[in-house]
């Protein structure tokens, strides 16, 4: 994982259609040679809407062979590890070496979080323990595991995944990078700066160098939000009007993170990144067809190899 890599969403236009039409839209991906797809995952954010992280990676993975799949970011505390833990084997079994798993706490919306029977201000330390009782499970040991939130004894989970399934962790805290630092292969940042990427990439190897634990390579990585289009303007209305929607906050909160324009304006925008040590991109493409998407983030991960 230490080459770049690339991949956009894999939408809810995309997965939600029939299957014709999806099969072609993914197929469209992987003929770019992007290099994967990322998925969301919400139980119920906002106004309802919402999708199953891995549910979708399956579907991903048995539509076309070999396109990998970033879920980012599953909302691991709002679950229970051991079942989760059996869909990352079965997932991992199915397509070996397909999955990458995001985790981070979310936030944006309280609400989604109590209505799991979760207390908000529990999400971190949850997340905490399922990724400290999910490194056992997917080992293919029998592990126990008790803490406040949840107990068992000698839980077995096989076939172990082969190869591991890559965690990064997201999230813009502190408790982030020490997150990072003790559980991922890498940090999945969104709306931050390339010098705060670069920050956390050296704050995590240090913290994980403290504590003894080897990662080799670091995999940090880039969740943005991009719009495009030949008109600047165009873009940016566009783009302003999907984020909006989506999170229920004004476009200028994110503007400073969120690149438009033309295919070479997102580019340019990014290159920094890649100078900063990102090396997973997920770029979320607002344009006016998912085809027209799907060609500008091409476009884009052939500028962004150039630089590397």
């Amino acid at each position: 994982m230490a080459n770049l890599q690339i991949g956009t969403l894999a939408s809810a236009e995309i997965l939600n259609a029939p299957f014709n039409r999806r099969t072609e839209l993914l197929w469209r991906i992987r003929s770019a040679k992007l290099d994967h797809v990322f998925v969301a995952d919400h139980v119920s954010f906002f106004v309802g809407a919402g999708m199953d992280g891995l549910i979708q990676a399956a579907t991903v993975i048995g539509s076309v062979p070999d396109l990998r799949v970033v879920v980012g970011i599953y909302l691991l505390a709002l679950r229970h590890p051991v079942p989760v833990a059996r869909q990352i084997a079965s997932i991992a079994e199915s397509g070996p070496g397909r999955l990458i798993l995001g985790v981070g706490v979310g936030g944006e919306d309280r609400h989604e979080i109590e209505i799991c029977g979760v207390d908000p201000a529990t999400r971190g330390r949850r997340t905490d323990e399922c990724l400290a009782a999910l490194e056992g499970l997917l080992s293919g040991e029998a592990t126990s595991h008790d803490c406040e939130f949840f107990s068992f004894d000698d839980a077995l989970i096989k076939p172990a995944p082969t190869p591991p399934v890559p965690i990064l962790i997201g999230g813009r805290s502190d408790a982030a990078v020490k997150r990072t630092a003790r559980f991922g292969q890498g940090w999945l940042g969104a709306w931050c700066s390339p010098n705060r990427l670069a920050q956390v990439a050296d704050q995590s190897a240090a913290l994980a160098d403290a504590a003894g634990r080897q990662v080799d390579p670091w995999t940090h990585g880039l969740q943005v939000w991009v719009g495009v289009d030949e008109d600047r303007g165009h873009a940016r209305a566009r783009l302003a009007k999907g984020m909006e929607n989506f999170y229920r906050i004004p476009f200028e909160r994110f503007e400073k993170y969120s690149p438009y324009g033309t295919a070479e304006d997102v580019a340019d925008f990014l290159v920094p990144y890649v100078e900063s040590g990102c090396r997973v991109f997920n770029i979320m493409p607002v344009a006016e067809s998912p085809e027209a998407g799907i060609d500008a983030v091409t476009q884009v991960a052939e500028r962004l190899r150039a630089a590397v």
